[in-house]
């Protein structure tokens, strides 16, 4: 039996605007069929004051411009379906986290870590979504028999002051907003102002001011009837109007209405050929949130000995996931991750969202067919090809520190790290384009197994003043160890890092912890090649590590290294090495709960801050277990940093 063909995304999007502008003109033509009116003295006739001409043009417009909107919205669609598969499908294991997601992104908790455009962006879009419900209400009151009509009398009155309500809300966003953009001038905002801004805020000012002028001159047409002092907004405007005449009252109504109308027609336009895309598209990009890999992990990779693929990486737009490009449409560009970007703060070229905009400039400009970029670009831009780097430099690329403060930041959680990893695989792979330092690096993991191309046989004698740690060879057997303590590159050869590796050890066992080292058995686990786009060398690596591993049975890894810690826990398990994880200040938290180690009288005294490692906080969610255990010690003066935790701003 053959499977029923589904339509594609697009195709859907042009079905749905068909039904929606079907459904505008139904329900035009019906009321006028059944001619079903309230005749409560306290309540609003729809389209009271509007000439039928005007009331057949709104119908007969706004169907088609709905369907307009539509169409506009399935060509970007299109553009999606370019990119490659990335299951972000809805199952019963991760509904509740997507809802969580998505209600995050609607009720703009987000956007709410920075207050001040927290509530500026809240005041405009649940303004405007409420004026746009009150729209909807009225007019499916329009739609219902007399016995089943509800807006009136009190319900009536309730509504006519929330919606009054919303519309000053509405104006006070909008009114912040024009300050900050054009007043305040963050440099984060300053530097991406453009003129669709201003095309955006205006609409939006038009819409609203006219409603509420229209609505006075509705009143002012009735002759001010004392249930209307609800709206307390038009109801005070009303006034203005005092001693006009019938007709010039009906002229001006009609006018602002079609004024108001027309401004309407034009968000319907700007909706989804400009920024103003992200109402929708970056609470839909909240509910895509959660994928399928852990949150420190990369794109996995097939094995590059086995594997027939012939490019690797992303350099295209088709090379990314559809995934990956909706993400260029739900961008706000409001350069928040711009803002917490070492990279860029310390004057490298990288620009987190210019990466974001600039892929998403490349897909409009070579789609089929071409739509308008994330955000309209400088003059004298020219894209010929359908390549990133005809956007992108690998100076950027390579200026990024993959610590993932944007994606942290990022308040509709566009995933920026993985775009910018992706276009390292290609560079490294397939380019060979990477800066000398990272060359020599390369050389050394390869032949010396570690990035300090030192002797492997070194790699113990950290070890060597310690009683009792236990360095074991791979192929020996069985561990005989609970843990086995993973102590890195850095650890093993680093003088600094050395005297970390001792204490924890001297701590393990003083807790009498069973645990044993690899020493010369261990390589480097290949975090910095697949970080820097070399998945080979990452790969052999990793798989030398995972059969040591395996051969030995060893269940339970203890590691200081931030970086070790994630490449163990999250990406070698994509290779088939599954091991319980457990960072030693995670370990350490653990043991002084328990009791089983002790830090009574333990004193420090010195000024102390702590700084959040970037794979252990933002990669991992580990932030509390090093501030547990620096926190039993005393005699310290603490300084807490402005940026802290997950607080990047």
């Amino acid at each position: 039996m053959r499977r029923l063909k589904l339509p594609k995304p697009h195709q859907f999007v042009l079905v749905v605007g068909v039904l929606v502008a079907l459904g505008t003109i139904a329900s035009g033509i019906a009321p006028r069929i059944t001619e079903w009116a309230d005749h409560s003295t306290v309540s609003r006739e729809p389209f009271g004051g509007v000439p039928d001409p005007l009331y057949w043009a709104f119908y007969a417009t706004a169907a088609v411009m709905l369907f307009v909107c539509a169409w506009l919205v399935s060509q970007r669609v299109r553009n999606y379906e370019r990119g490659g598969p990335d299951d972000r499908r809805t199952t019963k294991k991760n509904l509740h986290r997507r809802m969580r997601d998505f209600r995050a992104g609607v009720w703009m908790q987000t956007l709410l870590r920075d207050p001040a455009a927290g509530l500026m962006h809240s005041c405009i879009y649940f303004g405007f979504l409420w004026l746009f419900i009150a729209t909807v209400v009225l007019e499916l009151d329009h739609q219902l028999p007399d016995n089943l009509k509800f807006l009136h009398g009190g319900v009536y009155e309730g509504y006519a002051f929330t919606a009054d309500l919303a519309g000053v809300v509405f104006i006070v966003g909008i009114l912040w907003a024009l300050g900050r953009r054009y007043l305040e001038r963050p440099y984060r905002i300053r530097i991406k102002t453009k003129p669709e801004d201003a095309v955006i805020l205006l609409t939006f000012l038009v819409i609203a001011v006219t409603g509420f002028f229209t609505e006075a001159l509705r009143i002012a047409q009735l002759s001010r009837p004392g249930f209307e002092k609800w709206s307390f907004v038009g109801y005070p405007l009303s006034s203005l109007f005092d001693g006009w005449s019938a007709s010039g009252l009906n002229t001006a109504h009609e006018w602002l209405w079609g004024i108001h109308f027309a401004a309407f027609v034009a968000f319907l336009i700007i909706l989804p050929t400009t920024k103003l895309r992200h109402m929708i598209t970056s609470p839909m990009n909240m509910y895509l949130k959660d994928k399928d890999r852990p949150k420190g992990a990369m794109k996995p990779m097939p094995n590059l000995m086995e594997t027939e693929l012939e490019t690797f990486g992303a350099a295209t737009v088709e090379d990314f996931t559809w995934k990956q490009l909706f993400d260029t449409d739900a961008c706000t560009v409001c350069g928040r991750c711009t803002s917490v970007c070492p990279a860029h703060a310390t004057g490298k070229p990288l620009d987190p969202r210019e990466i974001v905009l600039k892929v998403g400039e490349v897909m409009a400009a070579t789609g089929d067919p071409v739509v308008s970029p994330p955000v309209s670009t400088a003059r004298g831009i020219t894209i010929t090809a359908d390549s990133v780097f005809e956007r992108i430099t690998s100076e950027e690329l390579w200026a990024c520190t993959t610590c993932k403060a944007c994606d942290e930041i990022c308040p509709v959680n566009i995933e920026i790290l993985d775009k910018i990893l992706d276009m390292r695989r290609y560079l490294s792979l397939m380019e060979s384009d990477f800066p000398v330092e990272l060359g020599n690096t390369y050389r050394a993991m390869e032949n010396s197994s570690n990035v300090y191309g030192m002797n492997q046989g070194e790699r113990g004698d950290w070890a060597a003043e310690l009683e009792e740690v236990e360095i074991v060879e791979a192929g020996s057997g069985p561990l005989g160890h609970e843990y086995l303590y993973w102590i890195g590159c850095a650890g093993s050869f680093d003088d600094r890092n050395k005297k970390t590796s001792r204490a924890v050890a001297k701590l393990l066992q003083r807790a009498g912890l069973d645990f044993a080292i690899l020493g010369p058995s261990e390589n480097c686990t290949g975090d910095p090649a697949r970080r820097s786009g070399n998945e080979y060398i990452f790969q052999m690596l990793a798989m030398q590590n995972i059969e040591s591993l395996d051969g030995l049975g060893v269940q339970k890894i203890i590691t200081q290294c931030p970086h070790c810690f994630n490449t163990l826990k999250n990406e070698y398990p994509q290779l088939g090495g599954n091991y319980e994880l457990v960072h030693h200040s995670q370990l350490l938290s653990q043991l002084v709960t328990d009791g089983r180690l002790s830090l009574a009288g333990a004193t420090l005294d010195e000024r102390v801050t702590y700084h959040d490692c970037c794979y252990l906080c933002r990669h991992n969610d580990v932030y509390l277990a090093p501030r547990y255990v620096i926190g039993q010690l005393g005699g310290f003066d603490v300084v807490v940093m402005p940026r802290n935790g997950t607080k990047v701003m």
